[in-house]
């Protein structure tokens, strides 16, 4: 009982850790915790003499994480959702009402899914009704009035000043390193379907800049779009999640494309509490971990 008692899980610590995998690694951690990065190290080093184990492997070309680091943050994600849970718990307001959420195909087996299912926990009286759509769908879905929030992707100079940021990525060309792009002939091109920002953009700059691209292969979902990439069958447009070990970033011949943000945007003059108490919290997730994790 003894050596339980002087070791301890910090929250802070644990949060630390959480945020370096989830940023991956400890420079990026301390930018998005809004921490210099010897804080972080030093939360982690304290961990580590407390548990008397090393959680980060410090020898060049290893892994992140130890053994240990990785049972660790098993625990760490439990401890904390449960941490965060309970303090909510204790501040909560009675609420009752509907809520209409559209979410991305990226955004529905993530961080934000948990938030929901805490959302609904501590608020039973609140139905929220989602509904998954490509992200100008939802955006002509709001300017309806069809939904009262939105967690959609847009280019970042798109962002509004009553969106909030959840999540800030780049988008890349990217091509199998087999694949050999005709030096004066179009580019093959591997585009989602009509509804998707990104193809526009893409045709957009093809008629404008010169750039020769045939779409050769047409899908809806990022899946598909991978497997045709990793098959070699052209060039295609993938956020920073989507990336895979047998691609190649593009970065000659084709023009820069705009970074992306996720953001949660609301309907046209909503005035909705339980859509203010979710919106909150998914606010207060990203302040305490400076970001959230979405879909790979």
């Amino acid at each position: 009982m003894t050596e339980l008692t002087s070791r301890r899980l910090e929250i802070d610590a644990l949060r630390a850790l959480w945020a370096i995998r989830h940023h991956g690694g400890i420079t990026r951690a301390a930018e998005a915790l809004g921490l210099s990065q010897s804080a972080v190290s030093h939360k982690i080093k304290r961990l580590e003499t407390s548990l008397d184990c090393d959680l980060l492997n410090r020898k060049p070309g290893a892994s992140m994480f130890t053994t240990a680091g990785e049972d660790l943050l098993d625990y760490a994600g439990r401890i904390l959702g449960l941490h965060d849970e309970a303090l909510l718990s204790l501040s909560k307001t009675s609420l009752a009402g509907r809520v209409a959420l559209g979410l991305t195909e990226d955004t529905t087996c993530t961080d934000l899914a948990r938030i929901l299912g805490r959302f609904r926990r501590l608020h039973p009286n609140v139905s929220v009704r989602t509904k998954v759509r490509m992200s100008l769908i939802l955006r002509a879905m709001l300017e309806r009035g069809e939904l009262d929030a939105a967690i959609i992707q847009v280019f970042a100079h798109e962002v509004r000043p009553t969106d909030v940021v959840l999540f800030r990525e780049q988008l890349h060309w990217v091509k199998h390193p087999d694949l050999t792009l005709p030096p004066g002939g179009p580019v093959p091109f591997l585009s989602f379907d009509d509804e998707c920002f990104y193809r526009r953009w893409a045709l957009d700059i093809g008629q404008d800049g010169g750039v020769g691209l045939e779409t050769v292969f047409e899908c809806a979902s990022a899946a598909g779009i991978i497997a045709a990439v990793t098959s070699g069958l052209g060039v295609a447009l993938l956020n920073g999640r989507h990336l895979q070990p047998d691609m190649e970033i593009v970065t000659n011949g084709l023009p820069a494309p705009p970074n992306l943000a996720y953001v949660v945007r609301r309907g046209r003059k909503v005035r909705n509490p339980a859509l203010d108490t979710l919106v909150t919290e998914i606010e207060s997730e990203v302040s305490r971990y400076g970001g959230l994790a979405l879909a790979s």
